[in-house]
């Protein structure tokens, strides 16, 4: 049993998340900035933590992760504004991480973007600027730490049915179901085999997809 700290824990993949992690036995905290979605988050079996990441510092940010096995950064501004993207995506985000080294929580999993590169192309006045600036400085600090790090990079979500299998690294099949990220981040948290990984993939064509523990031992 693992106790795992959800940031983002009303958003769409962390909802299908945290019923696997409680399913095989994981106690699961899911913090919200709304109140009004705590009964939702704990209807999947996660206990709902109210705290805006927005605004805590790194040392409140580190109250709350201490006694953790592991924390899932799947938080995110959602769109908007750019001031708000980099607040949430990579200021709120590194102060996680440096919280989660404060409260010595080693394990790190940070759910960033396929494209999430030095050379990601956006350009700067793409409105999608923000978030592929503010997602790979995020990835760059993790990088960068002594914690025990794997980055994700899903390609685009979708709304399909899990699968169950996936294709790492795909070529023009970055597509996703959420449902399957969700899947991966449940295989990754608990596999030190992933650590020090940054595993982008999609679903991949049919033929080519490989099951989740499968790939991520590939």
């Amino acid at each position: 049993m693992s106790r795992i700290i959800v940031f983002g824990g009303h958003g769409r993949i962390a909802l299908l998340l945290a019923p696997l992690l409680v399913a095989r036995g994981d106690e699961v905290t899911s913090v919200i900035r709304n109140p009004d979605h705590v009964e939702e988050v704990e209807q999947t079996g996660a206990r709902a933590l109210v705290a805006d990441v927005e605004t805590l510092d790194t040392a409140a940010l580190s109250d709350i992760i201490r006694g953790h096995d592991a924390v899932v950064w799947s938080a995110g501004a959602g769109g908007g504004s750019a001031e708000r993207t980099y607040a949430v995506d990579r200021d709120a985000a590194i102060r996680t991480m440096d919280a989660a080294g404060e409260a010595d929580v080693a394990r790190y999993v940070m759910v960033s973007w396929i494209g999430s590169k030095a050379d990601h192309g956006v350009p700067e006045d793409d409105g999608f600027f923000a978030y592929a600036d503010a997602k790979w400085a995020a990835d760059e600090h993790l990088r960068g730490t002594a914690l025990e790090g794997t980055i994700l990079g899903p390609g685009t979500l979708t709304f399909d049915a899990p699968t169950g299998r996936i294709v790492l690294d795909p070529e023009g099949h970055g597509e996703v179901s959420r449902a399957d990220v969700a899947a991966v981040i449940a295989e990754v948290v608990g596999n030190p085999s992933t650590i020090g990984r940054t595993i982008r993939f999609g679903n991949g064509p049919a033929d080519a997809a490989l099951p989740i523990a499968d790939a991520l031992h590939a």
